[in-house]
């Protein structure tokens, strides 16, 4: 049963990956919002920090509680954007095995930035004192990227909207012309 009421396209799967404080969260969440129901956001620190509270670590269980979830939304008809770090040392075999299953579109987006901008970026948001820059160092993976066919790159000078914009038209377009139909 899908979702989305257009049962005769497979589900898109989107993979926002990129540094600490490069907007990936904020970017899955306007898509969502901007597309409406049938989105599945699947986020790395709900599951890892929040639901296991577990360390980042090779091999670690929360790798597999992600593939499964996206997958099992996925099957259920879900559009899922997988947003996180994701670093590919770790995710990456996960990730280019859930990318190579998937009989629909399959769009991965790097969040290029410098080291300096997620210091900057950090800076901005509330929960400052969690964490700064040391762990923003340790997180920090430069041109992190996983390799995969149309892999794309978001800049640091692309506005927010722009990047939902470009997103939803990319890979998700169905959502676009429903975001476009919906009322208010």
């Amino acid at each position: 049963m899908s979702t989305r009421g257009d049962s005769d396209r497979p589900p898109s799967l989107v993979v926002l990956r990129g540094p600490s404080c490069s907007g990936k969260t904020t970017t899955a969440l306007a898509i969502r919002q901007a597309v409406g129901r049938g989105v599945a956001v699947v986020q790395q620190d709900v599951i890892r920090r929040e639901l296991l509270r577990e360390p980042d670590l090779p091999h670690a269980l929360n790798i597999d509680l992600i593939a499964t979830i996206v997958t099992r939304c996925l099957a259920g008809g879900y559009d899922v954007i997988l947003e996180g770090i994701l670093d590919a040392s770790r995710y990456g075999a996960m990730l280019r095995s859930l990318i190579a299953a998937h009989p629909g579109r399959a769009h991965a987006y790097y969040f290029h930035l410098p080291f300096e901008e997620t210091v900057r970026r950090h800076a901005t948001k509330p929960n400052t004192h969690g964490y700064g820059e040391p762990e923003l160092a340790r997180w920090y993976v430069p041109n992190d990227l996983l390799g995969v066919s149309g892999e794309r790159i978001i800049a640091p000078t692309e506005a927010q909207q722009d990047i939902v914009t470009r997103i939803v038209s990319e890979a998700l377009p169905q959502g676009l012309e429903a975001a476009i139909d919906r009322p208010g």
